[in-house]
C-alpha cells in the first residue's frame, strides 16, 4: 500500500470527479491513505470537510507562498483555530516561490516564518513548497527545526531542487517528497540526485491535479497515479516495488504522525 502525501482533492478534475470518486479509485489502486493540502484561507473549511468525510484522508492547514500577499493577522488567527482538529496532520503548504513571485519576496518570508511559529506552538510538522528560493528558505528552515520540539519537522514537498539543499534539509530532520516530476523525460538530473538519497527520508506524492507522471502525461493527475512515481523510484533505487511502498509508507506515518 502507498500513501499519497500531497494532493488537492478540492480542485477540479477531469470528468468532474469529486473527492469521493478520487478516494475510491486511489484505494482500489493500492493507495491506502491520502493527505489533502490547503493553500489559503478560502479552502480551510473544504479540506477539513473532505478529510472528515473519508476515514483514510487527512488534511493540512496553511497558506501557499503564492497567496502570501493576502495574509492578515485575522487570517493567521483563523488558521490557528483549525490546527487542533484531530485529522489536521501538518501546517502547509508554506514556503517560498521566487519563480512566479505572485507575492512580494519579503511578504513571502514573513508569512512563512509566521506559519512556522504556529507549527512550533502546536508541535505539528510543516509541508514546505520550495521553488527558486533555497538561499532564503534554508535559514528559515534551520531556525524552525532548531526550535521545533515536536517529534517531526516536516517535508520538502515535490522536490526538484539542488542536492545541497535537500541534504541540508534532511540533516535538519526533514523528509523529501518525490512527485511525478521524477518520471519526466527531461528529469534525468533529478533522478541522479534522488538515487543517492537515503530511503528512510523519502516520501511519494502526486500534487494532483498537477504533474501527472509518465505514462499519463497530458492528463490531470489523480491520487491513484502515485504508483507510477513509486515504481520509478523503486527502479532508481534498485529495490522491489513492494519494499519501496513499505518504506515510504512507514516514512509518511513517521512524518505526519499517522496511526500505524
Amino acid at each position: 500500500m502507498l500513501i499519497d502525501t500531497h494532493c488537492h482533492l478540492n480542485y477540479e478534475y477531469d470528468g468532474g470527479k469529486g473527492p469521493a470518486e478520487l478516494v475510491q479509485e486511489a484505494t482500489s489502486n493500492g493507495v491506502d491513505t491520502l493527505i489533502t493540502i490547503a493553500t489559503d484561507h478560502t479552502n480551510f473549511e473544504t479540506v477539513k470537510s473532505i478529510s472528515e468525510a473519508h476515514e483514510n484522508v487527512y488534511h493540512t492547514i496553511g497558506v501557499h507562498p503564492h497567496e502570501a500577499s493576502l495574509v492578515t493577522p485575522e487570517i493567521l488567527k483563523t488558521m490557528r483555530s483549525y490546527l487542533d482538529h484531530p485529522k489536521c496532520v501538518a501546517i502547509g503548504e508554506i514556503g517560498l516561490d521566487y519563480y512566479y513571485e505572485h507575492s512580494d519576496r519579503e511578504k513571502q518570508k514573513a508569512e512563512c516564518a509566521a506559519q512556522m511559529e504556529l507549527a512550533i506552538e502546536v508541535k505539528k510538522p510543516i509541508v514546505v513548497h520550495s521553488r527558486d528560493g533555497e538561499e532564503d528558505l534554508l535559514p528559515l528552515l534551520r531556525d524552525y527545526a532548531l526550535r521545533q520540539k515536536g517529534p517531526s519537522k516536516g517535508v520538502i514537498h515535490c522536490f526538484s531542487g539542488t542536492d545541497a539543499f535537500a541534504r541540508a534539509c534532511m540533516d535538519l530532520g526533514f523528509f523529501i517528497s518525490i512527485s511525478g516530476i521524477l518520471t519526466f523525460k527531461n528529469s534525468e538530473p533529478l533522478r541522479q540526485i534522488v538515487k543517492e538519497f537515503p530511503l528512510d527520508r523519502l516520501l511519494v506524492e502526486t500534487d494532483s491535479p498537477f504533474l501527472a507522471p509518465a505514462p499519463l502525461r497530458g492528463k490531470k493527475c489523480e491520487p491513484f497515479m502515485v504508483k507510477h512515481t513509486a515504481l520509478k523510484l523503486a527502479e532508481i533505487k534498485g529495490i522491489p516495488f513492494e519494499e519501496l511502498a513499505r518504506i515510504t509508507t512507514e516514512n509518511a506515518k513517521r512524518c505526519f504522525l499517522l496511526p500505524h
